[in-house]
């Protein structure tokens, strides 16, 4: 059973509420740029309100425990807190290819990851859409989202947002960028 299936509903909703709150002077990333994203104001992730995919897919290019027979389900997000000059995923992180989601479609995309068969939700670039995420993540367990969650960063998080994401995240995968 994936972690966030076993805390009471109620901790998850007010992690999820805790975490929106924070955007209204943004300190969810270390960057801690105080930008107003609940009024849609772009920081150095240059995200406002809503969080933006890339893409969202089964993905077969991770490590083979992740992807098993069925794959990875990958969820791309736009935008970064990094801004690495060797990102291999520049378009998306750096010139915000992709669209702007409610909650809604985001735990739409989750459960249809999950119903065509991936083993794991992996969220790929999270870091600044961590409130976005928990967010959703709320609804799409409501409707039955039970595969566990993987959270795959630039390795560039705060304590605080960590800790929002503690008993939920069942992986933590982060790239060890700099050194």
């Amino acid at each position: 059973m994936a972690r966030y299936n076993k805390m009471p509903p109620e901790i998850l909703e007010k992690r999820a509420q805790e975490a929106l709150a924070r955007l209204a002077s943004c300190k969810i990333c270390p960057r801690r740029c105080q930008a107003n994203r609940l009024e849609d104001e772009r920081g150095y992730c240059r995200t406002g309100r809503r969080a933006k995919v890339a893409s969202y897919t089964p993905h077969f290019g991770e490590e083979p425990p992740l992807v098993g027979h069925s794959g990875s389900g990958t969820i791309f997000f736009s935008g970064c807190n990094l801004s690495c000059v060797f990102c291999q995923n520049w378009d998306i992180s750096q010139e915000d290819q992709g669209h702007e989601v409610k909650a809604e479609e985001l735990a739409k995309m989750m459960l249809a990851l999950q119903d065509g068969g991936c083993h794991n939700i992996n969220l790929v670039t999270p870091t600044h859409v961590v409130p976005q995420i928990l967010e959703a993540l709320v609804l799409a367990r409501e409707e039955g989202l039970s595969v566990p969650l993987v959270y795959n960063s630039g390795g560039y998080d705060s304590a605080e947002a960590l800790r929002l994401l503690d008993g939920i995240i069942d992986i933590y995968m982060p790239d060890a960028k700099y050194g």
